[in-house]
């Protein structure tokens, strides 16, 4: 068992959060914590591009090559 001292303000906002999905505000940090426990392994590779660059999905970033080759050279 374990207890955790919460702000009132922090306490309200999970309390709210819980009541959006319909569950009880402690089962709902427990699963919270669980979900946070699991994700602790800071050595996990990413399995692809995809896996690598999905923090970033959505922000519309274009990634192509720039066609320009520099400066023009007179020879």
């Amino acid at each position: 068992m374990i207890t955790v001292e919460l702000g009132p303000e922090t306490e309200a906002a999970l309390a709210h959060q819980a009541s959006l999905i319909g569950k009880p505000v402690e089962e709902y940090v427990a699963s919270l914590l669980n979900k946070a426990a699991q994700h602790t392994d800071s050595r996990h590779v990413p399995a692809d591009m995809v896996e690598l660059f999905a923090p970033l999905r959505g922000l519309n970033m274009i990634f192509e090559r720039d066609q320009d080759t520099g400066r023009d050279v007179q020879l």
